[in-house]
């Protein structure tokens, strides 16, 4: 889902990185303030995680294949502005080192599949967790992380329809299609990886919107 240089015009790429780099000022305002300090080296761990694991490619249907974005799973551990920061740094590094994505789409890359998912796949999920009984943390995690995959391919359609690349409804129809199966693995990653870190360090989930309440004894 990595955008190249050349398939968005400059009137939509412009706005995309002054809607990164905005966001991405507020994040560190808001972290200077308040940012734990146990907080860092698990952003750092969590980064190398998602840069690992956006490396694996997994076939879905008629030679496509897909990654693990991470945004969700991320934002749920550290919450949406330290997410954010993390996920900016790993597409930078992908475009510089790697040229995966282009340098011009950049922060549209960011927006599309960082900011979907740290700040709209995190609001999605706070928001199920609060609606539905704790019973249904997996659930609510799930949906959030399928939600970010099949976003962030509309949200590609869109951008491409509207620097005329290609023609919105058969690219929109293309691209949910394809990503909403790319967005069960994507859940599933997420739920898999909550519930190992649950088992084996369940502390790092402490304070999170992930934290189970503690039950009362009788």
């Amino acid at each position: 889902m990595h955008l190249p240089d050349g398939f968005l015009s400059p009137p939509v790429w412009g706005t995309l990185d002054a809607l990164a780099v905005t966001t991405l000022g507020g994040c560190i305002l808001r972290l200077r303030r308040n940012l734990p300090e146990e907080t860092v080296p698990r952003m750092g761990m969590l980064g190398a995680f998602v840069f690992a694991a956006q490396m694996v490619n997994v076939p879905v249907a008629a030679g496509t294949s897909g990654h693990l974005l991470g945004g969700v799973l991320v934002a749920s551990m550290v919450g949406p502005e330290a997410a954010t920061l993390v996920m900016a740094s790993v597409f930078v590094i992908q475009c510089l080192l790697f040229q995966d994505g282009g340098i011009l789409a950049l922060g549209g890359n960011i927006v599309n599949m960082g900011l979907s998912g740290t700040i709209g796949g995190y609001l999605l999920m706070r928001g199920l967790l609060r609606l539905f009984p704790a019973r249904w943390r997996d659930g609510a995690v799930f949906a959030a992380a399928w939600f970010t995959v099949v976003g962030s391919s509309a949200l590609v359609s869109l951008e491409l329809a509207a620097s005329g690349t290609v023609p919105l409804v058969p690219s929109l129809v293309a691209m949910a299609g394809v990503h909403s199966l790319i967005g069960l693995v994507e859940g599933a990653i997420t739920v898999a990886v909550v519930r190992f870190v649950e088992r084996v360090r369940p502390e790092a989930l402490e304070g999170t919107v992930l934290e189970r309440p503690a039950r009362v004894a009788a």
